[in-house]
């Protein structure tokens, strides 16, 4: 399994140098990803952002984690993750994902049967970004369309898929999922299965799993457990994060959090490679410069 850092708590800064800056961090403490997620209404371009990092921190993989589609038809976002990863020297992967109703009533936009949107969407974007060319026509998406330049870039999407339904359209179509709030039991016995059978069933290989969770090691983990739950407290309330902190059995974001000594954040980081996660980018998390300095040395540890 493959350690990285997901740096969207610093998305709300909206400084590129502020990412850029924690990107080489990142590559110089030796971790394989940086990941970084873009709120619909936040006004800060996630792809525009990491093609800023891709040119001052070669070699890291950059991803986004995710980039909502609703608002962005599939031609748009497939040009630009194409310029984005050729002004690289890295390796750029897509994180898309339908975002929450509630999200997209503030753009005025529709959430009208999404899991047709995703299969349309994906119907466009794969062949666009693996092809350079697509002849599609759905119901509400449709694209006839050839790429000035053949790629020349191998970009994999990956697709925030939860429900049963979302994880049989990305086996089929998308290269993997990208995951934030699911634990361990749910990824071995919801997640895993539903994905790699949909894809096994499309001739497809193994899809790729990355999960992101808060990480903190602390000898104080009920406090920061607290700090978790009220400061992200929208995401458990959110339908689709609710229905994965029911079927792993616990309460909301806090809970699920990897939080305690070094020892219990090893052991968690472990359970999540047992259960099939083949990429981790922790999210870090801490109350103090103690807790971030020992939550760092952890995960460096693990690479």
């Amino acid at each position: 399994m493959e350690i990285g850092i997901n740096g969207s708590g610093l998305v709300q800064k909206a400084s590129v140098h502020a990412v850029v800056e924690h990107a080489q961090q990142v590559a110089n403490d030796g971790f394989s990803s940086y990941w970084l997620a873009e709120h619909p209404t936040g006004g800060f371009d996630a792809l525009t952002v990491l093609s800023a990092v891709g040119v001052q921190v070669p070699g890291l993989e950059l991803g986004t984690a995710i980039v909502p589609t609703f608002p962005r038809h599939p031609m748009v976002l497939a040009g630009q993750s194409l310029t984005t990863a050729s002004m690289m020297d890295a390796k750029l992967t897509l994180g898309i994902g339908l975002s929450h109703q509630p999200m997209m009533a503030q753009l005025g936009i529709g959430f009208d049967k999404p899991i047709r949107h995703l299969r349309e969407y994906l119907s466009i974007l794969m062949p666009l970004i693996q092809e350079g060319c697509v002849s599609f026509e759905g119901e509400t998406l449709s694209c006839d369309a050839t790429l000035f330049k053949p790629c020349a870039v191998n970009i994999q999407v990956l697709v925030a898929a939860l429900g049963p339904q979302a994880l049989g359209v990305t086996g089929r179509l998308a290269d993997g999922t990208t995951l934030a709030w699911v634990g361990e039991k749910t990824i071995k016995e919801h997640i895993v299965p539903k994905i790699s059978a949909a894809a096994a069933n499309a001739g497809k290989p193994q899809p790729r799993i990355i999960a992101t969770l808060p990480v903190c090691v602390t000898d104080q983990p009920e406090e920061v457990r607290a700090s978790i739950a009220k400061r992200l407290d929208m995401y458990g309330k959110l339908p689709s994060y609710r229905a994965m902190f029911e079927r792993e059995g616990v309460n909301g974001p806090g809970d699920v959090a990897i939080v305690g000594s070094e020892a219990q954040v090893n052991d968690r980081i472990s359970a999540l490679r047992e259960a099939g996660v083949t990429d981790f980018a922790a999210s870090e998390y801490s109350l103090n410069r103690q807790q971030a300095e020992a939550t760092r040395a952890t995960l460096r540890s693990l690479i």
